[in-house]
């Protein structure tokens, strides 16, 4: 691994690329520096330093971990050091301003997966760095197509950072011994096609008619009008769902539902949905809401929810049709004259 590239290097070559590019090097090497004492508090803290225990809820009603505050403070730290101009984090109820001549702000998610801490099971972070504009009262309401960098850093066996500086997307791996990421993959590029889809299946009953369907049509394989056997995966962390579409191709579907609480999805579209959208599309894929575009959509407020579908272009595009098809659509206005209605064999 000492041969590789440093993610210091990379980002100082990137620096010198564009007026904003020193200051979005900058904050990317904190959220690394960051991700390296979160990483070490994860893997050699214990439970009595990183633990999974729940200590309240935060801002917007999720519950939230012993982890998730210290991940949040230990990056709040990091990137205070520098010139920013607002931060926003899943933990705060709204964005802190900063220096109002800096470039960039920046949007977190500390720790993505927390509840799977106890388990032992993959936990990541989740960033995205976005051109300061005039007001700064609307940074964080811009188009996910505005972002100038996003990534994601997963906490497992290795720990990676993936990395998109809107020219490609690099994954680099902690060399621990060294203290610094190496380039492990460069240029990444996810299959049009792919055989493995992600949803939490226990909630069907709750979908909508098109992704029902869509799923069906995997479920049915060969037999089916896919033409193609699917294996599915659910791990129930954004990060690790987003870290093997990138390493091998598939889907992930986090759909809205008709559980109370999940009309809107549930996945925050600023500092979840944005960057991996952005990151997913840097790589070949796609991302959407099952009707829009991820990166055509602004945010009304900090914590907004949206349903996400991402990966391989040509099943998210499937899901996309499938929305718009009539009967489907039918099916929940009119039931007795859908697809599977009354009147339908």
């Amino acid at each position: 691994m000492t041969g590789q590239l440093r993610l210091d290097d990379h980002l100082q070559r990137y620096s010198e690329t564009a007026p904003h590019a020193l200051a979005v090097a900058a904050a990317v090497d904190a959220i690394a520096a960051a991700a390296i004492e979160i990483s070490d508090l994860i893997g050699t803290g214990g439970l009595a330093d990183a633990s999974g225990l729940t200590t309240g809820r935060n801002s917007d009603g999720d519950l939230q971990r012993d982890l998730d505050v210290q991940a949040d403070a230990i990056l709040r730290r990091c990137l205070g050091r520098l010139p920013i101009a607002a931060l926003a984090s899943e933990e705060m109820r709204e964005p802190q301003i900063g220096d109002r001549a800096a470039k960039i702000c920046v949007a977190i998610d500390p720790l993505d997966g927390s509840s799977n801490i106890d388990l032992n099971m993959t936990v990541g972070t989740i960033f995205s760095i976005l051109p300061a504009p005039d007001d700064l009262g609307l940074a964080f309401h811009q188009r996910g197509s505005a972002q100038l960098a996003a990534g994601f850093v997963t906490y497992a066996p290795q720990t990676s950072l993936v990395l998109t500086l809107g020219d490609g997307v690099d994954i680099f791996t902690l060399d621990r011994k060294a203290g610094c990421f190496r380039l492990a993959r460069s240029a990444v590029q996810i299959s049009e096609a792919c055989d493995e889809f992600a949803i939490n299946a226990s909630n069907r009953r709750h979908w909508d008619a098109p992704v029902r369907a869509f799923v069906d049509e995997c479920l049915a394989g060969v037999d089916g009008p896919a033409n193609h056997n699917f294996n599915m995966r659910w791990i129930g962390s954004l990060v690790a769902e987003a870290y093997r579409i990138l390493t091998r191709g598939g889907v992930f579907l986090y759909p809205c539902d008709a559980r109370p609480g999940y009309g809107d999805g549930r996945l925050r579209l600023v500092y979840e949905a944005h960057p991996m959208a952005m990151i997913i599309e840097q790589a070949g894929g796609s991302a959407s809401t099952g009707r829009e575009r991820i990166l055509d959509l602004s945010a009304q407020n900090l914590h907004q929810r949206v349903p996400l579908v991402m990966g391989s272009s040509n099943e998210v595009r499937r899901v996309a049709e499938l929305h718009c098809d009539p009967l489907l659509v039918a099916s929940v206005s009119a039931p007795l004259f859908a697809r599977r209605g009354f009147f339908r064999l």
